[in-house]
């Protein structure tokens, strides 16, 4: 548990990696998914003091739907130089030039 989880927490994340692996996922994805549940929701309550997303979005949806930090931490992934000083359509072309370039 990490050192800023309460209690409630902790029982949030006890109960919903219950959850999961009843459903069948494997103990690591249910450890994932439990913990970003309870950080999702610390952050709704504002008791965290990171806003910015930490994922790349729905992998399903297309560039344009995606936020500017979700398009900043997939072109992380890319390796994508001069990232950070790049506005969202910028990020899109970069991405999309390095997917086609990756296959």
């Amino acid at each position: 548990m990490p050192e800023s989880w309460t209690a409630r927490d902790e029982r949030q994340y006890e109960h919903v990696r219950s959850r999961v692996l009843d459903r069948g996922k494997s103990p690591q994805s249910a450890t994932e998914i439990a913990a970003r549940a309870v950080n999702d929701q610390r952050q709704e309550v504002e008791r965290t003091d990171n806003r910015r997303t930490m994922g790349t979005g729905n992998p399903r949806a297309p560039l344009e739907e995606r936020t500017k930090d979700e398009l900043y931490n997939l072109a992380e992934e890319h390796d994508i130089r001069g990232r950070s000083r790049m506005n969202k359509t910028q990020l899109i072309t970069a991405i999309r030039r390095r997917q086609g370039s990756d296959l």
